[in-house]
């Protein structure tokens, strides 16, 4: 099982990114998918999440900017940032959980991690 995040880079205050997660190795449309965030010298946080019935979670500092969806088909997850701050610099993960039972994303114990991707907001 593989999870590979694309897409992080460089951006001025109010520019927008998109990261993709590219999943391989199992079937994306029974995992649920959140992205995680750690920036420097600061804990790991949740960002979002999508469940596998599609409804998202976001945490309260990304909501209205952040958008998360997933191609099932394609085996890929994306977040798009809009109006992204220097705060939202972090490294990125994407992550998944084999939790068909539950119909929430949020609050679950996510197994499987990509590498992260490095996202970097400034002037």
């Amino acid at each position: 099982s593989q999870l590979v995040e694309s897409g992080g880079g460089w951006v001025q205050p109010g520019g927008s990114l998109r990261l993709s997660c590219a999943v391989s190795g199992f079937t994306l449309d029974s995992y649920h998918i959140q992205w995680f965030r750690q920036a420097p010298g600061k804990s790991r946080v949740a960002v979002s999440c999508i469940s596998i019935n599609g409804n998202p979670w976001y945490v309260n500092s990304v909501k209205g900017r952040f958008t998360i969806s997933r191609d099932n088909a394609q085996n890929m997850v994306y977040l798009q940032m809009d109006n992204l701050k220097p705060e939202d610099t972090a490294i990125y993960y994407c992550t998944a959980v084999l939790r068909p039972e539950s119909n929430n994303c949020a609050g679950l114990a996510y197994a499987f991690w990509g590498q992260g991707t490095q996202v970097t907001v400034s002037t």
